[in-house]
């Protein structure tokens, strides 16, 4: 699974070259435009990016017009801009697409409601997961 992962996201990042984007950033793009307005530490518990790296992208999202980041008391809530609303509606019926066939092009209908449920299965355990007593 893991070598599977790491080869899509590579393509993806290959393949959303042409938006300008990396596969993190639409992933982060995509988190933002469905729960707007988002807090940061909101937002690094939806993807696999650290605080840090969080702090960097969104600081060059914003410096490309993309997010912008209102100060609401303590917390800054991060919206997309009508720019970044315009990319990421723009990128993603072409990623989904993209991402679609990686499945599509090798598994038969019956072959991908097995793995649509195996792997529902596997998520959810991994969410009910507690770790070994030390």
């Amino acid at each position: 699974m893991m070598r599977f992962t790491a080869q899509s996201n590579q393509l993806s990042n290959e393949f959303l070259k042409r938006f300008d984007l990396t596969n993190a950033q639409f992933d982060v793009l995509i988190q933002i435009k469905t729960y707007a307005p988002i807090t940061q530490c909101q937002l690094a518990e939806k993807v696999t990016v650290t605080q840090g790296g969080m702090s960097r992208m969104l600081a060059r999202l914003e410096k490309e017009g993309l997010i912008e980041r209102k100060q609401n008391w303590k917390t800054k809530a991060i919206s997309l801009t009508a720019k970044g609303e315009q990319m990421i509606d723009a990128a993603t019926p072409s990623q989904l697409h993209f991402q679609s066939s990686f499945f599509e092009d090798v598994l038969t209908d019956e072959e991908m409601k097995t793995l649509y449920k195996v792997m529902t299965k596997l998520e959810k355990h991994s969410q009910e997961k507690k770790l070994p007593q030390a």
